[in-house]
């Protein structure tokens, strides 16, 4: 059987692609995708973008002749059936908690034949986080209250997996529940919840955000803000794992010196 043809419409299946080492059956991906060098290498190929994230052209895809589309989310769902209804095999998943994030990868490998790949970078993943877990356990000081910030007019604190990730890190998060969407925040709650750190990783932003954001809004609360790339937090792939590494060095500098 000839390898797979792959068009990936979401940047986090395309990254998760890349650490299965089958970033290499890529033949199209979406202009906010970052493929990685091997990109199409299979098929000779460098891969087509095939437009955005949410309006991805299926007409340009249907000329890449794929055999697997990749999509992510509850905003591709309809992307997805429309695949379907054209005769593309499709996976789709909508992960919403740190292990169905997690699990997703295992999901993605079977999809595009890499399973023993998709094992190890599972089991990766669970040692890492076991790492920070073990770290932060050992450290001194009581567990932080951490605010993070998905969105910024009007701010709205993160949910689906974020919440797990804090928590992963060795934090507190009263604002979301694991596994809810994020939500606009009233801000007399963030104040009466004191946090210790606040984190701002807006979407579609990367670290291109300017902290006194949040001072400037004349919210009475006391605490360091930190920007990090919107991938370490709101993408579901390996990065998520990066995310939560850096994540527990800010809040625990000495554990992690």
């Amino acid at each position: 059987m000839d390898p797979p043809r792959v068009v990936s419409l979401a940047p986090s299946a395309t990254a998760t692609l890349d650490a299965l080492d089958a970033a290499d059956l890529l033949v199209g991906v979406t202009h906010h995708c970052a493929p990685g060098p091997d990109a199409g290498g299979t098929h000779g190929v460098e891969p087509v973008a095939v437009g955005g994230w949410v309006t991805p052209d299926l007409d340009r895809v249907a000329e890449l002749d794929p055999d697997l589309i990749c999509t992510s989310d509850g905003l591709q769902a309809e992307i997805a059936a429309a695949c379907r209804e054209r005769g593309w095999r499709v996976t789709h998943a909508e992960p919403a908690t740190l292990d169905a994030v997690i699990e997703r990868f295992k999901a993605l490998a079977v999809a595009v034949d890499r399973e023993d790949a998709g094992a190890t970078l599972v089991a990766d993943a669970r040692r890492r986080l076991q790492a920070v877990t073990a770290t932060v356990e050992g450290a001194a000081a009581p567990h932080p209250v951490v605010y993070c910030e998905e969105w910024s007019d009007p701010p709205m604190a993160a949910g689906n997996w974020v919440p797990d990730a804090v928590r992963a890190a060795g934090g507190r998060y009263p604002f979301v529940e694991a596994g809810e969407r994020s939500r606009e925040v009233n801000p007399r709650a963030v104040e009466a919840a004191d946090p210790d750190h606040v984190v701002l990783h807006v979407c579609g932003h990367g670290e291109r955000v300017d902290p006194t954001v949040v001072h400037d809004r004349g919210w009475e609360i006391d605490a360091p803000v930190h920007v990090l790339d919107d991938s370490l937090l709101n993408q579901p792939s390996p990065a998520l794992i990066d995310g939560i590494e850096r994540l527990a060095a800010l809040l625990y500098p000495d554990a992690f010196c």
